[in-house]
């Protein structure tokens, strides 16, 4: 049991076997970020808003809430939520972007990542969602009438947690083996009154179809479909793509306080360009097609013949208050019926959380008090959490895609042009999920300190993917921060000139 993770992490470095192949790779925020900004004046707030994050395909990464991908990101996992209220599905964190906050861009939520083994056999984050309208609007306008000598309009200054009317949204993943993941969340009515939940475990594709006219070789676009199950047993997605091959998605019934079987809900993880541009869409079901469907009650938004590139397992819930929802599901490699997927799904999780908890007895000095263990132990979550998926090709970036409309001309001479030759297809230790959900290498530097104390391979292969000629100018200068890599990196400290 002690020698658990540390056997993994030997068989990853010295072995290759994939257990890094899945973790918490997807960003918790790609809107308004360099990478999706195709405007002419470089304004990456205004080019890509929240607003448009729900119908709007990403170009680069992908985001959701409390969510895995492999690492390559083509097959992406995250949970979206409704409470009835909300006028949109909570499928991503919100936060007010750089000239809406009065004291700058700032995420807007409560969440909370409780645990992370290094290889990720063992992963818990809290997202807390409240039972009332989420306050989008409040948020933005008091802000913008607050100077910056006024402190922040938070979350709960709305009054939205009035009465603890939220529920603690606990995700747990587990791994059965690399490419084998047990998925548990757990909702917990913290109010005083019985409230609705709508669960939404979405899986998709990240689109990698729609922006070359020509694509590589024996190129076949991914897939999700619903398998052929039989009264009683789990519902199976089948996900099928011709990188990383067949993925099955078991998803078990709702149970108690639960209303039976959930819906499999498929749509394609295209832009809704009716909805953005006032166009016609090219194709019948969109990005934010089971947005439409839940919330709207839509009935033509999403695909009847159960197939598509993004589906959501819809489960609803009654939830009493101080009672648990929660949902069980498994994600796995390869062919698979559903069949037994949760036989001893329980006892797995049981195991891996005991060898979290000697993974981090071994590396803890004694000296620690029980308080010291538990905050270190939620330091190193949050760094593990915050590995990303980096993708990045700069040349492509600033010529602009053969399929779509050409970015304006003087985009050429704007941000990043000298690095033309930058290329970056990594998953990487970023400063933050949500307000820095972007490269940089002098933090990346000062997280491989922390890191080397839990996967010191991990933080050597970091330091020296810095110094690869991919990310380095041909003049010798590491590469800066995404919005500017040519920026000289320097911290001025006190006592210091």
């Amino acid at each position: 049991m002690a020698d658990a993770e540390q056997d993994r992490l030997r068989e990853a470095h010295e072995r290759g076997k994939p257990w890094y192949r899945w973790g918490p790779y997807l960003s918790e925020r790609a809107w308004g970020t360099v990478r999706e900004d195709y405007s002419e004046d470089g304004n990456a707030w205004k080019y890509f808003p929240h607003d448009h994050a729900r119908s709007r395909t990403y170009r680069w990464n992908e985001d959701g809430l409390a969510g895995i991908c492999d690492d390559q990101q083509m097959l992406c996992f995250a949970l979206a939520l409704w409470n009835e209220h909300d006028p949109i599905l909570k499928e991503r964190l919100f936060g007010l972007d750089g000239p809406e906050g009065n004291h700058g861009e700032d995420v807007k939520e409560y969440y909370f990542y409780l645990d992370s083994t290094p290889t990720h056999s063992y992963m818990k984050m809290l997202y807390k969602y409240p039972q009332a309208a989420y306050p989008y609007n409040d948020l933005v306008h008091t802000n913008q009438q607050r100077s910056k000598n006024e402190p922040e309009y938070e979350l709960i200054d709305t009054g939205v947690f009035a009465e603890n009317r939220y529920f603690d949204v606990f995700v747990e993943y587990a791994k059965a083996a690399p490419n084998d993941i047990l998925i548990r969340i757990s909702a917990v009515n913290r109010g005083p009154d019985a409230a609705q939940l709508h669960l939404l475990p979405t899986l998709w594709f990240r689109n990698n179809w729609s922006w070359q006219r020509e694509k590589e070789p024996g190129f076949v676009k991914p897939s999700l479909r619903a398998a052929p199950t039989h009264e009683g047993e789990p519902g199976v997605i089948i996900a099928e793509n011709s990188r990383i091959g067949r993925y099955t998605l078991a998803c078990e019934g709702a149970g108690e306080h639960g209303c039976g079987a959930p819906a499999l809900l498929f749509t394609d993880n295209e832009t809704n360009v009716r909805r953005l541009f006032d166009v016609p869409n090219p194709t019948p079901f969109v990005k934010d097609g089971i947005n439409d469907a839940i919330v709207h009650g839509a009935t033509s938004t999403v695909n009847p013949e159960r197939t598509g590139t993004k589906v959501a397992v819809h489960y609803q819930f009654s939830v009493p208050p101080d009672a648990t929802a929660t949902v069980r599901l498994r994600l796995s490699a390869g062919d698979g019926d559903g069949v037994g997927a949760f036989d001893t799904f329980d006892e797995l999780f049981t195991t891996r959380i005991a060898e979290a908890d000697a993974c981090y007895a071994a590396i803890q000095p004694a000296t620690l008090s029980e308080d010291e263990r538990l905050v270190q132990r939620q330091a190193f979550a949050g760094m593990l959490w915050s590995k990303q998926f980096f993708h990045y090709d700069v040349a492509e970036w600033l010529r602009g895609d053969s399929a779509q409309p050409p970015p304006p001309i003087n985009r050429r001479w704007g941000r990043n042009r000298e690095w033309y030759h930058m290329s970056a297809h990594h998953v990487i230790s970023m400063p933050d999920k949500w307000e820095y959900p972007w490269f940089a290498a002098w933090d990346l530097a000062f997280h491989c300190v922390t890191l080397a104390l839990v996967d010191l391979d991990f933080a050597k292969e970091q330091l020296l993917l810095m110094c690869r000629e991919w990310f380095q100018h041909p003049n010798g200068q590491l590469a800066a921060y995404e919005w500017a890599f040519g920026d000289v990196t320097r911290r001025c400290w006190p006592g210091l000139p």
